[in-house]
């Protein structure tokens, strides 16, 4: 198959689901996993809570969440499992194979007191739900599609990319999770290494302006950082593209 290019210049990515290979029971690898726990545990030890999937195929993903403090007040989300298996990586990248995506949330977000019933109630709104549905689905989706992601990658919501529940985001960038150390953004597993990175929720404009640009995903972390935008979710963020911030970077 040809290879396939935005207006940009970039390489577009498409991976193939393998329709008959049926239900895989996940293969769990427990060093990895004691290892990135041990390392999430470094850098943020409030955690409060795991979501277990309960059910799973190919990989098995869970998403570590750890509450609100002074030093971080807001919701820090990790995935678990995804590291599990190598993704399906260019030649010459293999160092890249390993990799847990991370997203932030606002105090207030809809998730309740955890433990309790409460938090189920509000997790069954989808306007709460959609950051750990796109955390999971993510993490998921290099080893169903047997691709890829790496910093720079944009994923659409869809085929004709629709909004995120009740938002104005309509797709995702892997980036850089600034909100952490420089140290955290990677952890050794004897001769492997697992990378962690952010998730940024875009606007359409933005998303274009990444696809279109030669500079890509560069040019457009550039304007995230003069508007300050990180991996902690604000939906009502200036769009890069059409604010003040459009003529920066």
């Amino acid at each position: 198959m040809a290879e396939e290019y935005t207006k940009g210049g970039q390489p577009i990515i498409r991976g193939k689901v393998d329709e008959d290979r049926g239900w895989t029971p996940p293969e769990v690898n427990g060093e990895i996993r004691a290892v990135v726990e041990r390392h999430l545990a470094q850098f943020l030890p409030a955690r409060s809570t795991v979501w277990h999937e309960i059910i799973s195929d190919l990989v098995h993903i869970d998403v570590y969440c750890f509450v609100p403090t002074p030093e971080r007040p807001f919701y820090t989300l990790v995935t678990s499992g995804m590291s599990d298996l190598p993704m399906n990586v260019p030649e010459g990248l293999e160092d890249m194979a390993r990799a847990e995506l991370l997203i932030c949330l606002p105090p207030d977000w809809k998730i309740g007191q955890l433990g309790d019933t409460l938090a189920q109630d509000d997790l069954e709104d989808f306007s709460n739900y959609w950051p750990i549905h796109m955390l999971k689905y993510l993490a998921r989706m290099p080893h169903e599609y047997h691709t890829w992601l790496g910093w720079g990658h944009s994923i659409p919501n869809g085929q004709s990319p629709e909004p995120f529940a009740n938002t104005s985001f309509v797709g995702t960038v892997i980036g850089p999770v600034v909100t952490l150390p420089d140290e955290f953004v990677s952890v050794q597993v004897d001769d492997q290494t697992v990378w962690f990175y952010g998730l940024y929720p875009v606007y359409a404009e933005e998303m274009q302006f990444k696809i279109d640009t030669p500079e890509g995903a560069d040019a457009l972390f550039e304007k995230f950082e003069s508007a300050g935008v990180t991996e902690l979710i604000d939906l009502q963020r200036p769009n890069v593209m059409t604010s003040r911030f459009s003529s920066q970077a």
